[in-house]
């Protein structure tokens, strides 16, 4: 039977964001009724059939445990929080970057308090100094930031903690789905996908990458101003770790930036996970690629993994990246039933990979349940142009880059969700509706995610103490 209530703050999704909107609301304000509506699991029993060792490929859950739940997608990477405004969100297109800056560190300060690391890899050393020169002599930027790597199991714990401690302090309510979003004379009114009925004076929209497009039809629906925003097509590549190493072990997570002289389009290195796994992901009923790295030794592989992602931005009339982005993945898993993996230099002379062919690879794939295959008839020609051309210019600054045998996955696909047209609070053109986080299409990463939510909390508490 389908019920209604009242609260004075409904929060849509417990990723990053949506925790830390919490977590401060419940601090600033901890007699506000607060409740968190997740349409997956809590932390507890968030599993994956293909990790849990279950399956060998996905099985196209109703509800994926890799991308949904307390934590969001982030639960489950190997947790880099960079301390920069110069990527992972926008924050500064709504707010001066000192303050995203003390955001960010605040979110660090809450991370550590539950047990995330002190190290910190930075660029400012000499070594990485000497590192950036050197990329520069091949037109290779590397963009600057201090990194911690929390590691893809201590993540876990990190999250588990704060679970336990905000479980008390803020209500989450689990396998609860909204199905829409209506506006009432008072706030705001969720409708479950069970039927149920959730009235609000504030609502905070945090519904991450698995619940983008979705969000964005809400706010078409609520007549909310949607902007384009681009999506990034690319490869997941693996290779020895011994040739980043002299790369990841100054700065971990190198951010290297080159602009293609074929098209003159960006490509960048993305997510680098030195001695790292790579993962499918399903987004939506799509299956894409990611990738993990665990600190703790023994459970490390010999290989490092990382993202190359070619940018695209659309002007009008096209105005659905978001499905051009899935389209695009799609084509990958209508050939190989999943994810796709080639040789380099399979894809380079125009030569399917197949089952015969990767058992004479040197690289050993960490997904074995990639499916050897020719990536040249999934990914567009443009992007892929772009991508041989960044390996080559890679194997100059890591020599080995564009070995034969170097592996990629795909299609790798970052949907940056179409970004609302929002207020330096963060609030919609709806008053009391404030929309953080990647699915918001504001942020991409988790320090930033973590500070779009502390944001909107300390908003709202402001607010309600100034009547």
């Amino acid at each position: 039977m389908a019920t209604q209530e009242r609260v004075d703050v409904a929060i849509i999704g417990s990723g990053e964001a949506g925790i830390y909107a919490a977590y401060e609301l419940s601090r600033l304000a901890p007699d506000l009724k607060v409740l968190v509506l997740e349409k997956g699991r809590d932390i507890y029993h968030r599993s994956c059939p293909i990790v849990a060792g279950k399956v060998k490929s996905c099985i196209q859950c109703g509800v994926c445990d890799t991308m949904c739940g307390f934590g969001g997608a982030g639960a489950f990477s190997d947790g880099k929080f960079n301390f920069t405004t110069a990527f992972g969100g926008w924050l500064t297109d709504f707010m001066p970057g000192e303050e995203v800056m003390d955001l960010i560190s605040y979110v660090d300060k809450i991370n550590m308090e539950h047990g995330a690391t002190t190290q910190i890899y930075s660029t400012e050393t000499p070594q990485a100094k000497a590192l950036e020169r050197k990329a520069l002599e091949f037109d290779l930027h590397l963009l600057q930031a201090k990194c911690k790597h929390l590691g893809t199991e201590n993540n876990l714990r990190i999250l588990t903690n704060i679970y336990e401690d905000l479980k008390e302090r803020a209500e989450f309510r689990f396998q609860t789905g909204v199905d829409r979003i209506e506006t009432t004379g008072e706030g705001y009114r969720l409708i479950t996908e069970a039927g149920d009925q959730v009235d609000c004076t504030w609502l905070i929209a945090g519904p991450g990458r698995s619940g983008a497009e979705w969000f964005s039809n809400q706010c078409k629906g609520l007549g909310i101003e949607l902007l384009n925003n681009q999506v990034d097509i690319g490869v997941r590549v693996e290779l020895p770790a011994t040739v980043f190493q002299h790369i990841t072990d100054v700065v971990y997570e190198s951010k290297l930036v080159y602009r293609t002289r074929q098209y003159g389009d960006q490509v960048r290195t993305f997510c680098m996970n030195p001695y790292g796994h790579v993962v499918a992901e399903n987004v939506e009923g799509i299956n894409t690629v990611n990738g993990h790295s665990y600190a703790d030794p023994k459970l490390q592989s010999q290989n490092t993994n990382f993202a190359l992602l070619v940018s695209n931005r659309f002007t009008s009339p096209f105005n659905e990246p978001y499905r051009y982005g899935k389209h695009i993945a799609s084509l990958s898993n209508m050939l190989a039933g999943g994810v796709l993996v080639q040789r380099f230099g399979d894809l380079v002379n125009g030569i399917r990979t197949n089952d015969h062919r990767m058992s004479k690879s040197f690289v050993r794939p960490t997904l074995t349940a990639a499916v050897p295959g020719d990536l040249s008839l999934a990914l567009p020609k443009r992007q892929l142009d772009d991508i041989i051309e960044m390996i080559y210019q890679l194997d100059k600054l890591a020599p080995g880059a564009a070995n034969y045998d170097t592996l990629l996955y795909g299609a790798e696909v970052k949907f940056y969700s179409a970004r609302l047209s929002l207020s330096a609070e963060l609030e919609t053109s709806l008053p009391r509706f404030f929309a953080i986080g990647d699915g918001a299409g504001i942020t991409r990463g988790l320090a930033q995610a973590g500070a779009s939510g502390v944001k909107v909390a300390r908003v709202i508490a402001g607010r309600r103490n100034n009547g």
